[in-house]
């Protein structure tokens, strides 16, 4: 299994990799949107994408909308990785496109629950 961590702040790619890189899940990594569709484009065999919502230029929800219209990574299952808790909110990120939603900090369990690893 591979799965793709997105965040703009290196510090929130730490705890995800350390959990995921214990069961022996490889990860890969990207700062920014763009370097997201980049590395999905380039990388293949991505599985899940773990994918900030708000960062600065492309945001979350832009990247996964454009991940949901194109064919190759329409049915990518991808989960919103956020500090943002509030209904209206949760209802709007879901609405682009996401499969699941996680709320930072993040525990281990919410994690692999999200991913189907547990």
């Amino acid at each position: 299994m591979k799965v793709l961590i997105v965040d703009d702040h290196q510090v929130n790619r730490l705890l995800p990799r350390a959990i995921l890189g214990k069961l022996g899940v490889e990860v890969v990594e990207a700062d920014c949107g763009e370097a997201a569709l980049d590395c999905l484009d380039k990388e293949g065999g991505v599985d899940h994408v773990l994918l900030d919502v708000s960062m600065p230029g492309m945001t979350g929800l832009e990247v996964c909308r454009r991940l949901r219209e194109a064919p190759a990574t329409r049915d990518l299952h991808i989960v919103a990785y956020t500090a943002h808790a509030f209904a209206s909110e949760k209802d709007q990120i879901m609405a682009a496109g996401f499969n699941d939603l996680l709320i930072k900090p993040i525990s281990r369990d919410a994690l692999l629950q999200a991913l189907g690893l547990s």
